[in-house]
């Protein structure tokens, strides 16, 4: 049953990215988690698992000339910092904390979806 979640998670997760960008974590996330990994396992695992797929999506927009560079460039910094904050917070979380915060993240991201 776990290689069957495995499977199917990784697979909605990768084109939930695609079509989303970087929206695969809200899939992965709860996958990993019912496939027996911790809470900060579980999100630790996510990130490393979309960034692949977040540079291979980005490959594609690029190529077919969806955004350049130079329209990224500005937002990098910032992300890059916030990232290094995120990295160095999630091992200090509880795992009760941790899920609140990523289900309000999921229940803003769907008001946002619904009220635009």
């Amino acid at each position: 049953m776990k290689k069957l979640l495995t499977l199917v998670g990784g697979f909605f997760s990768g084109i939930a990215n695609g079509l989303l960008g970087a929206g695969g974590g809200m899939i992965a996330v709860p996958a990993l988690r019912r496939a027996g990994l911790s809470t900060v396992e579980s999100h630790a695992t996510s990130v490393a698992v979309i960034l692949p797929l977040c540079a291979l999506s980005a490959g594609i927009y690029l190529a077919r000339g969806d955004v350049t560079l130079h329209d990224a460039l500005p937002y990098l910094p910032w992300m890059i910092a916030g990232s290094l904050l995120g990295a160095k917070i999630l091992p200090r979380l509880s795992s009760t904390v941790l899920r609140r915060m990523f289900g309000v993240l999921m229940l803003w991201a769907a008001w946002r979806m619904f009220a635009a």
